[in-house]
């Protein structure tokens, strides 16, 4: 169940971050504010997305309707009607990214690693019949096989943190976001990532931004020298899997029931911003021993 006590934590850096979003955006807004008062303000909206990813509901309608409407009442009074409530959600997307970006994204320690992970919209059967994402998503291959829908590119630390995250159609290749300036503007260091991301044009680029790409090889490919920490550090790769795996089987990511793509995208960030507040987070155990041992070769 939801700690009260995080409850609190959330609303009142929710709150703080919606009272200077909105002083800083209200003289750059076309037309005339409404005269009526809104039942539930933008804190409270985000608030309650926030908590569904953290309270361990599946679904959120049944989180919205026999939970927090019956049993948080104390702490959200004034609570709409489910659907009026989606429609209020879709509406603090731009404050809710704004806060993701600015406040809950991690500093980067000189170790990342990158990877992506597939978002699936439906079945495989039912693509043909999806009309909500039609357009819009695209059929794509991983690992695991084909799949309908898009792609999540996130950078971690060695603490488990998001440092940055983008989001693509499912035919994209894993390489792409990597190529953008924005992505890594935040990154420095050792970048370690899978086989998927072995390009030597790709590995020049990120190295005139101060940014080493180690990748393994594969089978078919010579084989190159590689430092020992380097391999143990590759080993230590599958943290920013587990993250994935908590994004999508606790946050709630991905699932088959979205009604629209403003639905969807808000979806993603309220859980990346859920993540950020996990009391622990995956991370790897990582300290350097200064020596003066002389090595001998």
């Amino acid at each position: 169940m939801i700690d009260y006590s995080k409850i609190s934590d959330i609303f009142c850096l929710v709150d703080e971050f919606c009272k200077d979003f909105d002083q800083t955006t209200s003289p750059f807004l076309l037309g005339k504010p409404s005269k009526r008062p809104a039942t539930m303000s933008k804190s409270e909206v985000i608030s309650i997305c926030l908590l569904f990813h953290l309270s361990g509901f599946r679904c959120f309608k049944h989180f919205y309707l026999f939970y927090l409407q019956k049993h948080m009442q104390s702490e959200f009074p004034n609570t709409v009607s489910y659907n009026r409530f989606v429609e209020l959600s879709q509406s603090v997307l731009m404050p809710m990214t704004i806060f993701l970006k600015t406040c809950c994204l991690g500093r980067c320690t000189g170790i990342s690693f990158v990877d992506s992970t597939p978002i699936r919209v439906c079945n495989n059967k039912r693509i043909k019949r999806n009309k909500v994402f039609k357009g819009i998503a695209e059929v794509g291959k991983s690992t695991m096989g084909w799949f309908y829908g898009f792609k999540l590119h996130i950078v971690i630390n060695d603490k488990g943190e998001i440092l940055n995250f983008a989001i693509t159609q499912a035919n994209v290749d894993d390489r792409e976001p990597l190529k953008n300036e924005s992505f890594l503007k935040a990154v420095f260091g050792k970048l370690f990532a899978d086989k998927g991301y072995i390009s030597e044009h790709l590995v020049k680029i990120l190295f005139v931004s101060d940014i080493h790409l180690v990748t393994s090889i594969r089978n078919n490919m010579k084989n190159s020298l590689m430092t020992m920490n380097d391999k143990i550090m590759l080993r230590k790769r599958s943290v920013i899997e587990t993250v994935n795996d908590e994004l999508k089987n606790i946050c709630q990511i991905e699932h088959s029931r979205h009604r629209s793509f403003a639905n969807f995208i808000s979806n993603i960030i309220a859980g990346l911003i859920a993540y950020s507040f996990f009391p622990k987070k995956p991370a790897i155990n990582y300290q350097t021993k200064q020596s003066s041992q002389i090595f001998a070769f």
